[in-house]
């Protein structure tokens, strides 16, 4: 196995539609501990999202695009609740497996589920304030142009999409920490895949510079982690 290059051909267990459901029920959720651990969106809400949001002025919409369990938005919901901001949310996700594990958390309000996609919200005339993404685009393959491209037509500010950073250092400390999460789950075989699948820095660069027709900015604000920053023309 080499990390020199990204196996982009190389399928996580949680995405065949065969999969056991059991399992893939308790990695959603167990996704909402892991990534509060590891994804480093503390230090996004706090440097760019919640900065973007106070500067409105006025209520606001964001859309978290492949929401999974619905951990991100609900974790962003409260902060921005804390905070003071008046902020509607909207978790999409076209598996109706994550949504229907989204639509099981306990109702907190300003935020929503649907099981649907973002070229969908696209043909429906639909905009937001901001438009997120996390562990979307290593997932993506030839997908990606569309999925930068409809981000950026959803969104009238920030867009901003978090994954993995691949590498060595990732990959062996992943494989150790996350033994006391990993027992009934996909968590240690899908993330090890996961960091396998996906870019480096420069890479994730190139590949949205090629794939869209939009300006995207790539940044490291955590350890391990990059976040793809673009600005909406909605």
């Amino acid at each position: 196995m080499s990390l020199a290059v990204r196996d982009d051909e190389l399928a996580e267990l949680m995405d065949d539609p065969a999969c056991d459901a059991g399992r893939l029920a308790a990695t959603l959720r167990r996704f909402g501990t892991i990534n509060r651990l590891v994804s480093g969106w503390g230090t996004v809400y706090r440097t760019r999202l919640r900065p973007h949001l106070a500067a409105l002025g006025r209520p606001a919409r964001v859309l978290d695009v492949g929401s999974g369990g619905g951990d991100l938005i609900v974790r962003l919901a409260t902060s921005a609740r804390r905070d003071g901001l008046d902020v509607a949310w909207t978790g999409i996700d076209p598996d109706p497996r994550a949504h229907a594990v989204a639509s099981a958390r306990a109702p907190l309000a300003g935020v929503t589920f649907r099981s649907t996609d973002s070229a969908a919200l696209v043909r429906e005339g639909e905009t937001f304030d901001a438009v997120l993404s996390n562990h979307v685009l290593h997932h993506l393959g030839s997908a990606l142009p569309a999925f930068a491209d409809d981000s950026l037509a959803l969104s009238r500010g920030i867009v901003l999409h978090g994954d993995i950073a691949r590498s060595r250092r990732a990959y062996a400390l992943y494989a150790v920490g996350i033994t006391p999460f990993a027992p009934g789950t996909f968590l240690r075989t899908d993330g090890l895949r996961s960091i396998r699948r996906s870019y480096t820095r420069a890479e994730l660069a190139a590949a949205l510079q090629a794939a869209s027709a939009g300006t995207w900015a790539v940044d490291a604000p955590a350890p391990f982690r990059l976040l793809a920053v673009g600005r909406g023309r909605a």
